[in-house]
């Protein structure tokens, strides 16, 4: 007796058929095979064929915007959400320098700007990842979507695990080192954007995806949006090299800018010690460090402009360099706490 295929089938026969058949999803075929994943109604080896098939084939920007809508299909928002000003995401970690990105956007939060960021931990050895370093600076994780919404209420902030979003995502990332390469989760996990937040930020790792993302950025209607390559892969300006940022807004406008170099000669050498009371230190102005400062102010230049508080570089690095020398140094806690 002849079986009947499994409904999923067929999203992996599209990408299996050969050099000559196979072909990219639609936008609607990769939201629907993703809402398929998330909903539960596939089976792991369908899964694992899946994630490896879409990394031999690599995903283009239609497929990463599909599969947000599939996944923010799945992801249950709260009926009453707080207004957000830009949406932060953290899915890389840190290897070579701390995350001083973090300290970019608690100061927007300082500035009464509201932040909502999201990432995931744990995924690839080595690295220290957001959640555990805003642990470290006194800075509460949000357990669900409405304490979460509270948090952005109280302390225009909010630092959202991937778990607390969507736990199959979660799993799937956490998948990367049982097959041992990243997977399409890596790049569409970062645009879910829960609250809707009309300014997103990405930081992204290899140059090709600059484009792709902000292809995406343009087909799920993404007012504004801000990509570069960041430091690891995170949304973090490299101070010692100049940063090509791309740009999205509304009306499918698309555009490119390099901001200049802030540092020294290009090169940067790994921080070995990678000792979170570093940043607490800076930020209390009980020490000193050229390149936290001014990965700090850097980024968060970028972060002002793309949010349209400056209308072009030079402002807003001075706009972002007031922040830092107002800010409340007894945000954080004391270096032995």
């Amino acid at each position: 007796m002849e079986q009947e295929l499994h409904p999923f089938a067929k999203y992996i026969a599209i990408l299996a058929r050969g050099k000559t058949k196979t072909r990219s999803f639609t936008l609607e075929e990769s939201q629907e095979a993703m809402s398929m994943i998330l909903r539960d109604e596939t089976l792991p080896e369908q899964i694992g064929a899946f994630l490896m098939l879409m990394r031999l084939k690599e995903e283009n920007a239609k497929e990463i915007a599909g599969f947000t809508l599939g996944a923010r299909s799945v992801i249950k928002i709260p009926k009453k959400i707080p207004k957000v000003d830009i949406d932060w995401s953290s899915y890389a970690g840190k290897k070579r320098q701390l995350p001083w990105f973090i300290l970019s956007a608690l100061l927007l939060a300082q500035n009464g700007l509201k932040v909502f960021m999201h990432g995931t931990s744990g995924h690839t050895s080595g690295r220290i990842y957001t959640e555990q370093v805003l642990e470290q600076l006194g800075v509460p994780i949000a357990k669900n979507l409405e304490n979460a919404a509270k948090q952005i209420e109280q302390n225009s902030f909010t630092y959202v695990p991937l778990e607390v979003l969507s736990p199959k995502l979660r799993e799937l990332i956490d998948m990367r080192p049982i097959l041992g390469l990243r997977s399409p989760v890596h790049s569409f996990a970062r645009m879910l954007n829960p609250f809707n937040a009309p300014v997103m930020m990405q930081g992204i790792f290899h140059r090709g995806f600059m484009e792709i993302h902000t292809g995406a950025a343009i087909l799920l209607d993404q007012p504004f949006m801000a990509v570069f390559r960041g430091e690891g892969g995170e949304i973090e300006r490299r101070p010692n090299k100049p940063t090509l940022v791309h740009s999205t807004k509304g009306n499918n406008e698309f555009s490119k800018e390099t901001w200049p170099v802030l540092l020294g000669d290009g090169f940067q050498p790994i921080d070995e010690e990678m000792n979170v009371d570093n940043m607490i230190t800076l930020w209390r102005g009980e020490s000193e460090n050229e390149y936290g400062h001014a990965a700090t102010i850097g980024t968060l230049a970028i972060a002002l402009k793309a949010m349209g508080r400056a209308h072009d570089i030079s402002a807003a690095q001075a706009l972002a360099n007031d922040m830092w020398q107002n800010r409340n140094k007894d945000f954080l806690p004391n270096k032995t706490n």
